[in-house]
Order: structure tokens, then sequence, then C-alpha cells
């Protein structure tokens, strides 16, 4: 992997409230701040980022699903748009590299359909379910400025905003390195 670790943007910083213009052009730009997302979301580690999340407020998402010793497999998504939803509801335990160490229990669709184009601008689709459609909805969310704590209960995320305001105050700023 040949990207550059970036900062990351993390709650209660306004841009993670932004919602991302869609990329024009695909090119040696938007290649290179893939691979800088991805060397971001391995080093963290996490299993998904969106460009946003880095103070790049375009629409592209990073998703690799790699178990620990497996090979990496990334996923690049450009410009993605859910197209349908499943009926049936499933639960997983999110969390999120812009509010770190928090998790809650999330319910989303257990299915999802999602257009997008690759990094050679090829329009694609995938159907997912699983961990797979759950990260995709998480990281689309964040394209729109919807964060995974927008889906707990409103008590639950006035605190988590709470302690990250505190935090920040006390840090001096809302970007980590």
């Amino acid at each position: 992997m040949t990207g550059s670790k970036r900062p990351l943007v993390v709650l209660p910083d306004p841009i993670l409230r932004q919602v991302s213009r869609p990329v024009e052009q695909i090119n040696d730009d938007v290649r290179k701040l893939a691979d800088d997302m991805l060397a971001t979301m391995y080093e963290a580690p996490g299993i998904g980022l969106a460009a946003i999340q880095i103070a790049e407020p375009i629409g592209l998402i990073t998703i690799d699903l790699a178990k620990e010793d497996d090979e990496p497999d990334p996923h690049i998504f450009v410009n993605p748009r859910i197209v349908a939803l499943g009926d049936e509801p499933d639960t997983y335990e999110e969390g999120c590299l812009s509010i770190p160490d928090y998790f809650a229990e999330v319910e989303r669709p257990a299915t999802v359909t999602v257009e997008y184009r690759d990094l050679e601008g090829e329009m694609q689709t995938i159907e997912a379910d699983g961990l797979m459609a759950t990260c995709l909805q998480h990281e689309i969310d964040h394209l729109d400025g919807v964060l995974f704590i927008d889906h707990i209960s409103r008590l639950k995320r006035d605190m988590v905003i709470k302690k990250f305001k505190k935090l920040a105050k006390e840090r001096g700023g809302t970007r980590l390195l």
C-alpha cells in the first residue's frame, strides 16, 4: 500500500455533519486519496472510512472486512448510493473512528443494494448483507452528515456528544494525529 496516514476528524468537529459533494472526476488525486484512506483505516484500525472523516467532504468510502490474519480485501466506493434496502432488520454493535472507544447496538436493514463507481469510473452494483450491509449504510450515512449515534436514543446520543465536547475542550481541538 502506498497511501499515507491522515489525521482523523473526531466528534464534535462540525465537518462530520457536512454533506459530502459527489466526486466529479475520478483521477489520480481521487485514487491517491483512496490510498490514504485505506492507510488511515488500517492504521486506526477500522473496517470502514468515509473521506469526510479525514476532512475531505467528497463521495468516497473505503471498506475492508478481512480478518486480522487474512489478506487485505479493500473495497473502494466512489459516489455510493443506496438504491434498495431490505425489509428485515439486523442489529450490530457499531463503532466509529470519529467517535473513538464508543460502541452501541444499532438496528439497520439486513440487506442493501448500492450503486457506485469504481476507481476506473465504471458503474458497479453490490448487493450486501450482514456486516458489509451494515458497514455500507454506516459509511454512506457519513456522506450525508449522519453519524451512527443518530440511530440510538436521544439520551445516549446527548451523553456521547457532551463527553466528546468535553474531551475536545481538554485536548484543544477535534483532529487526531
